[in-house]
């Protein structure tokens, strides 16, 4: 269970660093700033990258969400979600605590505004609704942990799943970052809260609660229509 814990926090930590860092130290760079597309590649290569490194030591959720839909799928055992969780979380918050250690070295260094936090209404990058965002969440999510279980069935090719699940994620940026700056992950969500300026801790209660809603509707959907047994 050390392992796993482990294997857990580090790749949560590298998806926070690697995901929200690019965001917050490259996405509008001068001149050579990497976008939407390149913050949306990034979340994805954090996930892609720790699977392959650490996946089969923990599973690679790196995402209480995932974790939870894991279990509701029967793919991982209900008792070990709350250490899961434990470990994202901290993973996620020491990710943030290095990323904030790097912005506040800049020369001009005014403070880290949203710092690539999730948020709704004023604080959604194309200003949606709290609708919006929960609908977005919960949807994005839903078809993550379908990937997700689809990537890791029996039948599917071995040696992939981390591709498809990362690909995945890039897509899910993609569409999702001018409504809520994507989150689909909680841990994520949570840890540049905590460093964030704005309304970002005030409104993580719905990046709890729409991916792990999301997470849920995916695995019930899996298990309805799609598993193999």
């Amino acid at each position: 269970m050390i392992r796993s814990l482990s294997a857990e926090a580090f790749g949560t930590f590298w998806l926070v660093l690697g995901g929200c860092g690019s965001a917050v130290l490259a996405a509008a760079f001068p001149e050579v700033g990497i976008g939407l597309l390149g913050v949306s590649l990034a979340f994805g290569l954090t996930v892609l990258t720790m699977a392959y490194a650490v996946g089969g030591i923990s599973g690679g959720h790196f995402n209480p969400a995932v974790s939870l839909g894991l279990a509701l799928a029967g793919r991982f055992e209900t008792r070990n979600l709350i250490p899961y969780w434990a470990a994202q979380v901290l993973g996620a918050v020491a990710a943030a605590a290095v990323l904030f250690v790097i912005v506040s070295g800049k020369a001009d260094f005014a403070g880290v505004g949203g710092f690539a936090s999730n948020g709704y209404g004023a604080a959604s990058p194309g200003g949606f609704s709290l609708t919006s965002a929960l609908v977005t969440e919960a949807v994005m999510t839903a078809f993550f942990l379908i990937v997700i279980l689809g990537a890791t069935a029996k039948q599917s090719t071995p040696g992939f799943a981390p591709i498809a699940i990362g690909l995945c994620l890039t897509l899910i940026h993609l569409v999702s970052i001018p409504v809520t700056n994507t989150s689909v992950n909680p841990a994520r969500s949570a840890g540049v809260a905590l460093f964030a300026e704005g309304p970002a801790l005030a409104q993580l209660w719905l990046f709890w609660v729409a991916p792990l809603a999301g997470a849920a509707l995916g695995a019930l959907i899996w298990r309805a229509l799609l598993a193999e047994d």
